[in-house]
């Protein structure tokens, strides 16, 4: 019984092995598809389409060399994009912590009633609030402008809920501790609460700032100026029914996907545990 155990054992994390490469691969192959593709002139793309054979000799820089020639609209479409999702991410992370820490740690009337008004925020879709959205952002006077695009969404039911589930599961001890201490609420949160939601602050950073970045939608509809537009929109402009710029859209698009493995790499550290704490706490 003893030699069969580690037999077992060692069968099962050979065949664990090979399902997370194969899924590995699996979730790959568009990514390096999309990759080669990006190195191919127009005429080899149009032809074959998207695949992964390599020829050396049609391989060229051109296409990235292209979508700097577009009048400098893309590093503007870029700073644009990196400028919305840094401050949309820093404000969704404080403002919805917040209120979810708040929802969680704090008694008082009508909190469940908060909480269940987020929860039925999160089943609305955007389309649905799209036109009261878009006359408040017209009378507000921020159409064509990047905090049109931020604030309707800076405080959302998703981070709100996740912060409330993860919050829950603190201990507080803490909180009757420091005010003992004679420690005020908003440096409660600050110094102590905070930190100890770290994992909740790296997995939510992932999601809002992916989410951000990806955003298509409603920039579109806030945003008209060429030198405003994002990478989404703006990469979406090279398609027209006068002609298709399938090879610079795939070398933007290929460079677009740098700032989403730099955040993922930068806060991976803390999603798993971040995800699973907010999912079983509380």
């Amino acid at each position: 019984m003893e030699s069969v155990a580690p037999t077992k054992w060692s069968l099962n994390r050979v065949l664990l092995l090979i399902l997370f490469i194969g899924l590995a691969v699996f979730a790959l192959f568009p990514l390096v598809t999309l990759v080669i593709a990006s190195f191919k002139p127009a005429q080899e793309l149009i032809r074959f389409g998207l695949n992964l054979q390599m020829n050396a000799d049609l391989f060229t820089w051109e296409n990235y060399i292209e979508i700097f020639r577009l009048d400098g609209n893309y590093l503007k479409w870029y700073g644009n994009s990196i400028l919305i999702t840094i401050i949309f991410t820093v404000l969704s992370l404080i403002f919805s912590s917040m209120v979810g820490y708040g929802i969680a740690m704090y008694k008082f009337k009508l909190r469940n009633f908060i909480f269940v008004m987020v929860l039925v925020i999160m089943a609305i879709p955007l389309e649905i609030i799209m036109l009261p959205l878009y006359k408040l952002m017209i009378s507000m006077k921020l159409m064509n402008n990047i905090w049109g695009v931020i604030l309707p969404f800076v405080v959302a039911p998703l981070p709100i809920f996740f912060f409330r589930q993860y919050a829950g599961g603190l201990p507080r001890d803490f909180l009757d501790a420091a005010r003992v201490d004679g420690c005020t609420e908003y440096g409660i949160y600050f110094r102590i609460m905070m930190p100890l939601m770290a994992p909740a602050f790296s997995s939510m950073a992932i999601l809002q700032a992916l989410g951000s970045w990806n955003n298509f939608l409603w920039p579109l509809i806030v945003l008209n100026s060429t030198e405003k537009l994002t990478i989404p929109i703006g990469l979406s402009t090279l398609l027209t029914p006068y002609g298709n710029n399938y090879q610079v859209l795939i070398a933007g698009a290929c460079f677009a996907v740098i700032p989403v493995l730099i955040v993922f790499l930068f806060f991976q550290r803390y999603f798993i545990e971040g995800m699973t704490a907010g999912g079983v706490k509380g």
